[in-house]
């Protein structure tokens, strides 16, 4: 069977919709204030810098996921084990964007549609995408990304000449909010969204130009990096701290102030779509991840198998993991403070330096 293939731009395109996905609709960052439009900024050299940690791993093992060269770094009784801890983390991350999806179209548009229809039809979109190969997910991603860019224009420019923008809620930024504002960025938003790129250490084996991996993926992150800080520095200013931090999703919150003329109004469906293709991107690249881990973990010749397991997986987990959206959001505190860091950072950086440890002392059989 041929080796399915990605481009350059496809690639690029991949990573700005899962930077995007929920980071750029729910409030992120709160320990930061008003500032936090400047903990994203600060995060991404970070962010880069772990990147470059996934990209070095990729170049040294280009045909092996994770999982893979885990189980050839640090051998197959710690590699393995090690490896499969990957798997409950990224589907129940992909529970966590299908819940946050499902409550806003919930409680904004389709009050009166069941959670479960709207959790089904988003998840059977995703296995079917899936089903048809990273090929076909990526040309998607080509065009989706377009989309997304031509709404975040449309509906910045509109709400900064409806006249809502005040700049005094962004501003000023004393010297202890910048100490807040670097608190936030590490590890907080270091790890959420930009740590969260340690799903394309499934993707990457599918790159077909390796020497541009890096180039890539930095000029897609400080894009990333710039959409999130300019579309939360506008809802901050719009809204204020204090709404800022008490609204369940800003931007929502935000669009629905929009009144220009008396003419342009009720825009509410610019979000609902920007939530809906970025959470379609994150939970596929998500379901992705654990389905490239787990073939290779349990030897499955077709991957595509293991796409109705774990979206059936993915889906009952957005259900059963919380009773209600505030008990969501606590759990994902927890989540965010003390597994997504290990899995995410110390795992990656473990093995990039066991592998130079290994490799400088010809420890490799």
């Amino acid at each position: 069977m041929r080796k399915e293939v990605i481009g350059p731009f496809q690639l690029f395109a991949m990573i700005v919709l899962f930077e995007l996905g929920t980071a750029v609709v729910v409030p992120i960052g709160l320990e930061s204030g008003h500032a936090v439009w400047i903990s994203i900024l600060l995060a991404l050299p970070g962010g880069i810098l772990l990147y470059l940690v996934f990209a070095d791993l990729y170049r040294q093992f280009p045909d092996l996921v994770i999982s893979g060269y885990t189980r050839k770094i640090l051998g197959r009784w710690i590699g393995w084990p090690l490896s499969l801890l990957y798997l409950p983390v990224l589907m129940y991350n992909g529970s966590r964007n299908l819940r946050e999806a499902g409550d806003l179209l919930i409680s904004s548009t389709y009050d009166r549609t069941p959670i479960f229809i709207i959790n089904s039809i988003m998840v059977i979109a995703v296995m079917y995408i899936l089903y048809k190969g990273i090929e076909v997910f990526s040309r998607t991603a080509e065009i989706y990304f377009w989309l997304i860019v031509i709404m975040g224009l449309v509906s910045n420019f509109v709400v900064i000449i409806s006249g809502l923008v005040q700049l005094k809620n962004l501003f000023p930024i004393h010297p202890g909010e910048w100490l807040e504002a670097l608190g936030s960025a590490y590890p907080s938003i270091w790890i959420f969204p930009y740590g969260e790129l340690v799903c394309f250490t499934a993707i990457l084996p599918h790159f077909s130009t390796r020497n541009k991996v890096k180039k890539t993926g930095i000029g897609a992150m400080a894009l990333s990096a710039f959409l999130l800080s300019f579309t939360h520095a506008v809802e901050m200013s719009v809204l204020g701290m204090d709404i800022y931090s008490r609204t369940t999703f800003p931007m929502f919150t935000t669009i629905t102030l929009v009144n220009v003329a008396n003419f342009i109004q009720r825009l509410d469906a610019i979000v609902i779509l920007t939530l809906i293709i970025g959470v379609f991107f994150k939970m596929s690249i998500y379901c992705y991840a654990a389905v490239s881990i787990a073939a290779d973990l349990f030897n499955v010749k077709e991957p595509r198998k293991l796409v109705i397991p774990v979206g059936v997986v993915v889906l009952f987990s957005s259900f059963v993991s919380a009773e209600n959206y505030p008990m969501h959001l606590k759990d994902g505190v927890a989540f965010l403070k003390y597994i997504l860091p290990f899995m995410c950072a110390v795992i990656p950086i473990l093995l990039f330096l066991v592998h130079r440890f290994r490799r400088r002392f010809g420890l490799y059989k």
